[in-house]
């Protein structure tokens, strides 16, 4: 993808953003995933972990909105293109001049977004329901590591969409998807209590820095080079996200242009 895109066409990606959060708060699934499912979870951990302390609390509560947030991105940022192509508006976003990537981004941008919700509510979970007294430890760093991972997020999204579209194959797997990267991400526990082999596959695993960065910035317990590597990692594997997403998008429109397969496939 192309980076000038999204500084040419800001207004048509806050547009997009717009129209499609106005869509999505009239659907029951997309609340139940982004609200409810991170809600029951955070509940269940937090009742497990009850009297151990804050900290155990805003890790958890950390971890259940990454929940929401990767359930956002695995079923409505990774079918944002195949709901246009059900909707049989597809053929017209390809054809007008607005370069397709930039809509979806924008779609994406209101996924992420719109998903941060699940964190808020499970903090208000925690304080009411259980009675925690949270603090965010390091709120600058904080609020640094959610903007870098919402565009990780974002990034991922868009390799996600068009390989859904392309090649079902791979989206026969998306519900078994969701959990493993609960797990090998470390939203909810660390990483450390898995066995070795599991360990360079969360570090492939752009979810991973950025619950890393989450979790040391709201706990405190991490150092700030630490955090600053999870920073890091976040910006390359965004970077590389992104031109992957830009080879898969050339495909994913020469199919629609050219061969005109994109709808028989």
């Amino acid at each position: 993808m192309n980076f000038k895109n999204l500084f040419v066409y800001w207004r048509t990606v806050l547009t997009v953003a717009e129209i499609t959060l106005r869509h999505q708060w009239n659907d029951s699934f997309i609340l139940f995933a982004i609200l409810v499912q991170p809600m029951i979870i955070a509940v269940l951990a937090l009742f497990m972990l009850r009297g151990l302390g804050g900290d155990y609390a805003m890790f958890v509560v950390v971890g259940s909105g990454l929940t929401g947030l990767w359930s956002s991105l695995l079923f409505i940022s990774g079918n944002s293109i195949n709901a246009e192509r059900w909707q049989g508006t597809l053929e017209s976003l390809v054809a007008i001049p607005t370069p397709f990537e930039v809509i979806i981004f924008g779609k994406n941008l209101a996924n992420v977004v719109q998903s941060l919700i699940s964190m808020t509510s499970s903090y208000l979970l925690a304080a009411l329901l259980f009675g925690y007294t949270l603090k965010m430890v390091e709120p600058l760093l904080f609020l640094g590591s959610v903007l870098l991972s919402v565009f990780a997020f974002i990034s991922f999204g868009l390799v996600i969409a068009p390989l859904f579209i392309m090649y079902r194959g791979i989206q026969q797997w998306q519900n078994a998807m969701e959990f493993p990267v609960y797990i090998l991400a470390g939203f909810l526990f660390p990483i450390a209590l898995l066995p070795n082999w599991t360990t360079p596959i969360s570090y492939i695993l752009p979810p991973y820095w950025a619950a890393r960065a989450l979790h040391e910035t709201s706990t405190g317990a991490g150092d700030v080079q630490k955090v600053i590597l999870a920073w890091g990692l976040m910006l390359i594997f965004s970077v590389i996200d992104l031109f992957i997403a830009s080879k898969l998008f050339k495909v994913m429109l020469y199919k629609a242009r050219v061969d005109a397969t994109l709808e028989t496939e």
